[in-house]
């Protein structure tokens, strides 16, 4: 995966091993850092890796 590329859900669920209901939760409660385009939720790698570092929840 490149650094700056936008993931989906579906891939965002894959890279962090859990399912797509659980990012859904943490988007619906804000705990995930993620932006909206056009209607459609994408997340930045180097967000998630610095979100993981900080620590989920």
């Amino acid at each position: 995966m490149v650094e700056d590329r936008l993931m989906t859900i579906e891939e965002l669920a894959a890279y962090l091993q859990v399912k797509k209901r659980t990012v859904y939760e943490w988007l619906k409660k804000g705990k995930v850092p993620a932006i909206k385009i056009v209607g459609q939720w994408r997340f930045k790698k180097d967000k998630i890796d610095a979100w993981l570092e900080q620590g989920v929840g």
